[in-house]
């Protein structure tokens, strides 16, 4: 069984026009909730994104390096958040039917194992 890394962790989906959050929150029976918020690209929304993760008690976040649309959204949360890069191989979802949401959902539950 796969050991519990990060209770409080988030998985951010990055585009050009719109980041997807997902902060997983696992309590020490392993059971997990998702809070999920989208939020622009713009610095304004970016540091609302940095304020809702500060807020929940996030400090650990996970994002793929999607082109170059991950630059502004890590360099800014990097300051006060341990921000994880992955490679999109590394945490692609099964194929079907892919949403943001979904990839966010499911980079969050593979980073909170580590």
């Amino acid at each position: 069984m796969l050991k519990l890394q990060y209770p409080i962790c988030c998985g951010v989906d990055v585009h050009k026009n719109l980041i997807v959050a997902t902060i997983v929150t696992t309590d020490s029976k392993g059971v997990s909730e998702y809070e999920q918020k989208s939020f622009s690209t713009i610095n304004s929304d970016i540091q609302k994104l940095h304020d809702w993760l500060i807020e929940h008690n996030c400090y650990h976040v996970c994002m793929e390096s999607t082109g170059k649309y991950w630059i502004p959204i890590f360099n800014y949360l990097e300051t006060d958040i341990d921000v994880c890069l992955t490679h999109p191989k590394y945490v692609k979802a099964i194929k079907g039917k892919k949403t943001d949401k979904k990839d966010s959902r499911w980079i969050a539950d593979l980073y909170k194992f580590d």
